[in-house]
């Protein structure tokens, strides 16, 4: 089965249809959302319900930190963080089914091999990016405690990622070409963060996913392009600060 693996929309609307558009086109049969779906961009209602939609289908959807973030948000806290600067608009285009929809998402899934976190596997409420060997390996052992699972997959860290364990302990890391299918045979641990949909901070204004097919044990990162434009200037009439306007069109 070919599964589309999704994270770190954050509310971006045109990159999320441009990403299940793509997917389509590649035969995919199920579809996983490792969360972060809202905050930072312009359409949070409009993510949530298509999310939502894609979980009646047959999604798997997984809570990220913003989820937690838009339920805790204190607009009176000194110096907030970026997220914290839209989590309260987001809150509030949010509707309470949706809000308690979110709420409620699982840190965590397993299907079959896969296991599906946002963060690090290891501690999934500390919202830990796996963006290193020696955390990519505590996500990896926690999540192989399962002795079923071969394959963790997250999001969080807004960058396309593969870690992979050889004949020993040790942790290899392999840097993924979009477009071009990576051999990932069961018989090691593999484990990757598939970049942001909404996002992308390496500089790249293309949206990221990746395409993992279970049958033939391949995983694919791709890049997708999309109104990034438009997108900013969605965030630019919402009201929201200019910077995040400006990620968008810069992709950093």
């Amino acid at each position: 089965m070919k599964y589309a693996l999704l994270s770190d929309i954050h509310s971006n609307l045109h990159a999320l249809d441009a990403c299940l558009a793509h997917a389509q086109t590649q035969g995919v049969e199920r579809i996983a959302l490792l969360g972060d779906l809202v905050s930072y961009g312009a359409f949070p209602s409009e993510v949530v319900a298509r999310c939502q939609a894609l979980q009646d289908e047959g999604a798997v959807v997984v809570r990220g930190n913003h989820e937690e973030l838009v339920q805790t948000h204190n607009v009176n806290t000194p110096n907030p963080s970026l997220g914290s600067q839209t989590a309260q608009w987001t809150h509030d285009q949010l509707s309470p089914a949706q809000r308690f929809w979110l709420e409620t998402l699982p840190l965590t899934e397993r299907v079959d091999e896969m296991f599906f976190v946002h963060a690090s596997a290891d501690a999934p409420e500390r919202w830990r990016y796996v963006e290193d060997e020696r955390i990519a390996g505590l996500s990896l052992d926690a999540a192989c405690s399962h002795p079923d699972v071969r394959y963790v997959f997250g999001g969080h860290v807004h960058h396309q990622s593969l870690y992979y364990r050889g004949t020993g302990r040790q942790l290899m890391a392999f840097k993924p070409t979009a477009g071009v299918p990576i051999p990932t045979p069961k018989h090691r641990q593999w484990i990757a963060t598939i970049g942001s949909v909404g996002q992308p901070r390496d500089g790249n204004p293309r949206a990221m996913y990746a395409v993992f097919d279970s049958t033939s044990a391949k995983l694919t990162f791709h890049r997708v392009a999309y109104d990034h434009r438009a997108a900013a200037s969605a965030v630019r009439e919402a009201g929201l600060p200019e910077f995040f306007a400006q990620r968008l069109e810069t992709g950093k």
